[in-house]
Parts: C-alpha cells; sequence; structure tokens
C-alpha cells in the first residue's frame, strides 16, 4: 500500500489552497492519503501536532510526506523524532526553517511559532529518515526566505522546484495546482 501523509499550514485546513487537487492527484495514482485537521493550528506547536499524530492510529512507514509552510516545519520535527519511521520522501511546500521572516512579524501575533522550532534541522539525521526532499517555493515568498530553503535544500541533495510569482503559495497566492511537483515525483518513480 502506498501511503501519503499531508500537513497543511497555521490557520488553514486540508480542504485549503492546493492540498485537495494533491490529495486527488495521489489517490489517482494509488495512494491512500491521510491530510488530518491539525489541532490548534493557528498556534502550531510541535508536541502537540506529534501527539495528534501519533494518537492517529496512521500507519507513517514509508510515507510520501509533504507539509506547506508550519506543516513542512512539522514535517522536518517529525523526521529528527525518534518515533518516527523513515519516509519514502519528503516535500517541503513554503519551507519555514525559522523565525526569521522577511514580511515584519506584526502580520502574526506575538508567541506564534514559539512551540514550533526545534534548534536546528541536522541534516545528516534527516537524509537518515528521508531518502528524497522536494523543495517547492514561491520565487517571491513574503513569509519564508527562499535562500534558506535554498541551503537546506542543497544539503540534503534535494530537487529545488522554484514557482514563479508563487508568493507562500497559499491562499493569498492563488495557486490552486502544483503540477511542477507531480512531474518532478513522476520522474523520479515517487509516484
Amino acid at each position: 500500500m502506498k501511503r501519503a501523509l499531508v500537513l497543511h499550514s497555521t490557520g488553514s485546513n486540508p480542504s485549503a489552497v492546493w492540498y485537495p487537487w494533491l490529495k486527488a492527484e495521489l489517490e489517482q495514482r494509488g495512494y491512500d492519503v491521510f491530510a488530518p485537521l491539525l489541532p490548534d493550528s493557528d498556534r502550531p506547536n510541535r508536541q502537540t501536532y506529534e501527539q495528534f499524530l501519533r494518537d492517529s492510529g496512521w500507519d507513517f512507514t514509508d510515507n510520501l510526506v509533504v507539509g506547506h509552510s508550519s506543516g513542512a516545519t512539522t514535517a522536518l520535527n517529525l523526521l529528527l523524532s525518534d518515533w518516527f519511521p523513515p519516509m519514502k520522501a519528503t516535500v517541503l511546500v513554503g519551507t519555514f526553517l525559522n523565525q526569521k521572516l522577511t514580511k515584519p512579524l506584526e502580520d502574526f501575533p506575538e508567541g506564534i511559532f514559539d512551540g514550533l522550532f526545534v534548534e536546528t534541522f541536522d541534516p545528516d539525521k534527516l537524509s537518515q529518515k528521508s531518502p528524497a526532499f522536494y523543495f517547492v517555493h514561491g520565487s517571491n515568498d513574503p513569509y519564508c526566505d527562499i535562500d534558506d530553503a535554498r541551503q537546506l535544500c542543497d544539503q540534503l541533495d534535494g530537487t529545488f522546484i522554484e514557482i514563479e510569482n508563487g508568493h507562500h503559495l497559499g491562499d493569498a497566492s492563488g495557486v490552486k495546482e502544483l503540477p511542477e511537483l507531480i512531474s518532478a515525483l513522476e520522474a523520479d518513480g515517487i509516484v
């Protein structure tokens, strides 16, 4: 059985932006897709998300994991967790690695991301949990630093997919599909 986990962004839900499109694309290719509504996603928290996912009953073994924004951070956090099994591949969309936002922090309530980040994302440990990484990033993302994403992508020997004028690939972007991602996953035999 092929399985995929899709983790939505802060304050979002599995029915937003391009998530339903991706779910349908993966299901057409034989995947069983788990796209949960993450608890208290207006204030994403590493421990809350991990406990929720551990209690979900989903078999995470050899999944394709896709995370968007804080969901990408959550995917990275999961890969660093001892309980989380190795993945088939990891897709990080609008990679959110730290609180160094390129847009002023007043756009977000103070402390909103306090429980989300680990000290550092260890590339060696991440590589042990996932043989392939795909980074999808808007060329003009106002929230998540594209250079930070490129740097981690390079450290992980990943594939970088830049979406011209893709913004943060969330609601404000107008992006409802990511065919470039499916093409890259197909070319590499992931889907």
